[in-house]
């Protein structure tokens, strides 16, 4: 009987995302087959799809589509495992498909678009189809559908980790770009202070408070240093406040630029995929040592 090693139950694990001490019962049983294996954890386990959906979606891409007239827009951002299956020509086309039908059928969320017709299935029969085929989880995260003020620009960067709309009106259709660019880089929370959560404002206000008293600051003068730290801390996090990226003199804030355009803002939609999500750990060491000492104190 062929000797069954650690490569080999981590290659399957891989394929499967089985128990550790499963994959190493059915490579035993296969005699070392992988193949063999993998149909074995199959018929005790269930399909890759069911197995798939327990695990992590941290990669993935943002899609866009912008109606013709700029006027109708949506952001979907739709996740997976890795970032090899981010850049598979079907899993591209399902997140395309997905905002195209945002943008079209204005779904209420993301368990009404997933019922919605793609081609002669659904898009959560397309969904799982795919997982099936690939063997790896997929799932859509969460989407945007903007209908303007003025009209929509859109930007996607870094292999279509980041995507952004901005509804503008006045300036031309490089303003549009400049701003959407703009917001790619320094990811702005909010439009302008209105839009940032309190919660955020009374935490830099109290860790300005704080260490001024650790400067050995009058306390008179607390309040008025907090609140100049408050300000500046809104200049950093909303769109108007945020100095212009591409200023020339480095100073010029995108409030600034919209005045001397005859512009404005309405809103913009920002999406980097995995933000606020766990990423998959790959320790294949410390998965074993953990699953040992499991068995150990059995």
């Amino acid at each position: 009987m062929a000797e069954v090693t650690a490569s080999m139950v981590k290659e399957l694990r891989e394929r499967t995302d089985a128990p550790m001490m499963e994959c190493k019962k059915a490579l035993t049983e296969a005699a070392g087959d992988l193949a063999k294996a993998e149909e074995i954890l199959r018929v005790k386990l269930g399909s890759k799809a069911s197995k798939a959906a327990t695990r992590i979606t941290a990669e993935g891409v943002v899609a866009i589509f912008r109606s013709s007239d700029e006027r109708v827009g949506a952001i979907v951002e739709v996740n997976c495992e890795t970032d090899f299956v981010a850049k598979n020509e079907d899993f591209l086309k399902l997140a395309g498909d997905c905002a195209a039908l945002v943008a079209g059928a204005n779904p209420p969320d993301v368990a009404a678009l997933s019922a919605l017709s793609l081609g002669s299935s659904s898009v959560e029969e397309t969904r799982t189809a795919l997982v099936g085929r690939i063997g790896e989880n997929m799932s859509i995260r969460r989407f945007v559908r903007l209908e303007a003020k003025g009209r929509l620009a859109s930007y996607v960067h870094g292999g279509a980790k980041i995507g952004v709309l901005v509804d503008y009106t006045g300036g031309d259709g490089q303003l549009g770009r400049d701003l959407a660019m703009h917001i790619a880089a320094t990811k702005p929370k909010a439009l302008d202070a209105s839009g940032v959560a309190a919660e955020l404002v009374d935490s830099e206000r109290r860790i300005a408070i704080e260490k001024a008293r650790e400067a050995n600051k009058p306390e008179a003068m607390l309040e008025k240093i907090a609140e100049g730290s408050v300000q500046k801390f809104l200049n950093e996090v909303t769109l108007l406040g945020q100095v212009f990226v591409k200023a020339e003199d480095g100073k010029q804030t995108i409030g600034q630029l919209l005045k001397a355009r005859g512009a404005s803002v309405a809103g913009f939609a920002l999406f980097v995929v995995g933000e606020g999500l766990a990423r998959r750990s790959n320790d294949f060491a410390a998965e074993v040592a953990a699953q040992a000492a499991a068995v150990a104190q059995k």
